[in-house]
């Protein structure tokens, strides 16, 4: 199919300034065990591309899932109408882009193919999971998964750039539930924190034959366990909680079409401007957040954009200055300002737009013991289960599933529903300790959202654990 459409595209490519073909074609197959009951397992295949044209400084694209000559011929006649439309009458002079003509491929690290395993064993190994889980009456909910998606992804330009790109993306899970009299709660490991690039090797190397026992513990602690305590104090947070902090409280905000004004009808704006870029104290001095491409098993890592822009490590903020925005190339002209590679559509279907990638906080050099240790009063939380933020991407409040008061440098009890709140605007600057490479993990979620229609793609967060002074902190909610 690849080497058909590749023809096809030569074939059809319009008399215009720039013309690109992306196509992407994808399989998904998500197996799940509940309560020892295999649910019926979901397979998905989609196919299709995108027609993009830049012509005398309109900009016009068209997608289809019709991959013959005339298919594609057809879409390359609606980019080129709409490219006509738009002329004089969008935000930015197209012209003003700067279009690479890109060469490469990308090929995502696998060790054990998905499709080397089994279905029947793969079934096997989550209800082996399941079972590990129902260890008490009290636990009245427990299930496994595992979630993959190949992706194949071929980038073409009318002036000879070509790039291929393959991905093996794997979402594995566990969750557990217990209830006694009025109350429920939950611990889960993996889902929507825990996606990678890789095969079946990922299991192994998070420990997945290994959480059931944590997981079915700690959801009986928590039922009998106070409500977290309240009050401004010191906050612990595992690396399962930072990587949404800095989703929500970084990553959002400094997407440099929101800082533009796009986004406001659907997601909202932020509270950062472009004045800021270069200059803002965004964090204490601890504070140095990469946009990284290079990191193999992380969940958005790539060699190439898709507008075809070849990706690199760049620091967004570094000793807690802001240097640079999140945006992908339109962007970049439209601003004036640099940006990174990352210019992303969830298919084949929807348009490039500035999204996250790899968005990590680089590690520090405490311990955990050091972190724990330097804490009079405090709180440490894990594993997210629920937040807001305001449509400023400023305000913000967080809840965890797992909390231990810290005392007197020590843990202490377990408490349950610990929640936090802040301003993004003056929380990184309370940032007291980061944790060292022993406490940072490699995590993504499967599902961020943005755009009109809306588009979900795959973000990866690499992060240490971390403290922060001064937190507002409650529990109970």
């Amino acid at each position: 199919m690849f080497e058909t459409v590749e023809q096809h595209f030569k074939e059809v490519a319009p008399a215009a300034d720039f013309c690109s073909l992306r196509l992407v074609s994808e399989l998904r197959e998500s197996v799940q065990v509940r309560q020892g009951v295999l649910q019926p397992v979901s397979t998905g295949r989609d196919a299709g591309a995108m027609i993009t044209v830049l012509d005398q400084g309109g900009m016009g694209y068209a997608a289809t899932s019709d991959l013959s000559r005339n298919g594609l011929a057809q879409a390359v006649k609606q980019a080129m109408a709409w490219a006509e439309r738009s002329r004089g009458k969008s935000v930015i002079d197209f012209t003003r882009v700067v279009v690479p003509v890109p060469q490469g491929e990308y090929v995502s690290p696998v060790e054990r193919p998905w499709s080397e395993m089994p279905l029947t064993a793969k079934i096997d190994l989550l209800k082996a999971e399941c079972e590990k889980l129902k260890t008490d009456d009290r636990i009245v909910d427990w299930s496994a998964y595992l979630v993959h998606t190949g992706t194949d992804q071929l980038y073409l330009t009318m002036d000879g750039g070509r790039v291929m790109q393959r991905f093996s993306f794997i979402v594995p899970g566990i969750g557990v539930t217990a209830n006694e009299g009025s109350e429920t709660v939950s611990r889960n490991f993996g889902g929507f924190d825990l996606g990678r690039q890789g095969g079946m090797e990922v299991l192994d190397r998070i420990e997945f034959t290994k959480q059931s026992e944590t997981l079915t513990r700690e959801v009986l602690e928590l039922l009998t366990a106070p409500n977290c305590p309240s009050g401004t104090m010191d906050v612990l947070l595992e690396s399962n909680q930072m990587y949404l902090q800095i989703h929500e409280s970084i990553g959002h905000p400094l997407e440099l079409d929101r800082i533009l004004g796009d986004e406001r009808n659907y997601a909202g704006t932020t509270f950062v401007t472009m004045d800021m870029l270069g200059s803002y104290q965004y964090g204490s001095e601890l504070l140095n957040i990469t946009f990284d491409p290079t990191i193999s098993e992380e969940f958005a890592t790539y060699a190439f954009d898709d507008d075809g822009v070849k990706a690199k490590k760049e620091y967004i903020i570094r000793n807690g200055i802001l240097e640079r925005a999140l945006g992908g190339a339109t962007s970049q002209a439209r601003a004036g300002k640099p940006g990174v590679a990352n210019s992303r559509a969830c298919s084949w279907n929807r348009q490039p737009i500035d999204r996250m990638a790899n968005l990590n906080l680089e590690p520090g050099d405490s311990t955990m013991d050091e972190m724990v240790g330097a804490i009079e009063a405090g709180v440490y939380m894990k594993r997210n289960n629920s937040w807001s933020i305001d449509d400023s991407r400023n305000k913000f409040q967080f809840g965890c599933e797992y909390g231990r008061v810290i005392k007197n440098g020590e843990f202490g009890e377990v408490v349950k529903k610990p929640n936090y709140k802040g301003i993004s605007a003056t929380f990184w600057r309370n940032l007291r300790m980061v944790g060292d490479r022993d406490t940072f993990e490699v995590l993504g979620t499967p599902n961020c959202g943005k755009g009109e229609p809306n588009q979900a793609v795959r973000v990866g967060h690499a992060t240490p654990a971390a403290v922060f002074a001064g937190v507002d902190v409650f529990g109970g909610a």
